[in-house]
């Protein structure tokens, strides 16, 4: 493989916007692949690949390449230089790699693998707190964290079937295959763009992960029922809810933020999911009047995003212990809140895409044992880890209010 110039430059200008000034890498490339009209589909995927490997890989490649953040140019270049050794291509004769030990650099990798803060590229503290909080599993599934994510999709029975999707993509040379025990799912056999195909443009199809998708699943909303999402966001799950509803019945998509629910309502045009309401959480007032309306609530709760690092490598370096401390107490707030809205005999879903049961099942205890989830009683948890599931990692419990 030869490397071009303008390629290795572009990926070392987004290198510099992700670690240098702090900038989230998936918006940091969505606007570096528009920099060249010329680029083509291979050109795309080699500027982000190529970055999202060297984010993903930041501490090891830094260790190998003996440089200390912040990274000047001559640094990233050298991050660039040890991907490209350990990637079997050659070094091209240009002044920015002039000094690159390209001998030594195999050699240290070696050396460091042996090593599993260094072979699975991740902060000191963060590797303290997975083996404390899952002793020996945590290796297995730091490794499975660090692979590359599956593209799947998530098919939108309110306007195509599974099969129809199948046949629409595969004519487009988008090979996909069903997934055992995802009744709608399809995962694609070779990363493509899905979103400039006709199918996508027609709302036949969203894209979200395997796991994500068993949330809505395990809720299990009927036709006719009122559903409350409670932590919407930008509303892949309130989408699946309204599928699974048949565009009957009602789902509330709330959230903290504006924009998100602006992104939601035009998703749900394209999805043709018409039983949607948006309402903007601008004062507790908003949980006050649902009070006991609910037959279902969602809460798919912020929280460290652990289990989704396969799609999100960056957050291994964004992430703080500080962090992790304010996000269990706000988890907590949400569940005594929002769990208020479930009528009695409904169900609530607390849910999470995190693999730490400080997060997880320990914040179910903690609300099962509270005044405010008296008279909750658990149903059922599903565990997904990334290194058993091949998917992203998650927490799903099903409450059930007596």
């Amino acid at each position: 493989m030869r490397l071009h110039r303008n390629l290795v430059f572009a990926t070392v200008d987004a290198l510099h916007l992700i670690f240098n000034e702090n900038k989230q890498a998936d918006k940091v490339l969505k606007d570096t692949l528009k920099r060249d009209k010329r680029w083509g589909s291979r050109d795309r995927s080699f500027i982000a690949e190529t970055t999202y490997d060297i984010v993903r890989w930041k501490r090891l490649y830094a260790e190998i390449a003996e440089v200390k953040e912040p990274f000047d140019r001559a640094n990233l270049f050298r991050l660039f230089a040890v991907w490209a050794t350990l990637n079997g291509i050659k070094i091209p004769d240009w002044p920015q790699f002039e000094a690159t030990p390209t001998r030594r650099i195999k050699g240290k990798f070696d050396e460091l693998s042996k090593i599993r803060k260094y072979r699975e590229s991740i902060p000191d503290w963060l590797d303290k707190l997975g083996e404390a909080e899952l002793g020996k599993k945590w290796t297995s599934e730091i490794a499975a964290l660090n692979q590359l994510a599956d593209v799947v999709l998530r098919v939108n029975t309110l306007k195509a079937s599974v099969k129809e999707v199948q046949n629409e993509l595969f004519d487009q040379d988008i090979d996909t295959v069903t997934i055992e025990g995802y009744p709608y799912a399809l995962k694609l056999k070779e990363r493509a763009n899905v979103f400039i195909t006709d199918a996508f443009k027609k709302g036949w199809f969203e894209v979200q992960d395997a796991s994500s998708q068993k949330v809505a699943e395990i809720l299990n909303p009927k036709p006719g029922m009122r559903v409350i999402d409670a932590c919407a966001g930008a509303g892949g799950k309130s989408l699946h809810l309204a599928a699974l509803m048949e565009n009957k019945g009602q789902v509330i998509a709330l959230d903290i933020y504006g924009n998100k629910l602006k992104e939601l309502k035009r998703r749900a045009r394209r999805n043709g999911a018409h039983n949607i309401e948006t309402r903007l959480i601008d004062s507790t007032k908003v949980i006050k009047k649902l009070k006991g309306s609910a037959d279902k609530v969602l809460i798919d709760a912020p929280c460290s995003g652990l289990g989704v690092l396969k799609r999100n490598p960056d957050a291994k370096w964004k992430l703080q212990p500080e962090f992790l401390n304010t996000i269990k107490d706000t988890q907590q707030e949400i569940l005594t809140s929002y769990s208020n809205m479930v009528k009695p005999g409904g169900q609530l879903v607390y849910a999470t895409c995190s693999i730490l049961p400080s997060e997880n099942s320990e914040q179910v205890s903690t609300f099962l044992s509270s005044e405010a989830g008296k008279n909750f009683s658990l149903v059922n948890e599903e565990k997904i880890y990334a290194s058993k599931s091949g998917f992203d990692g998650f927490y799903i419990a099903l409450l059930q209010n007596k």
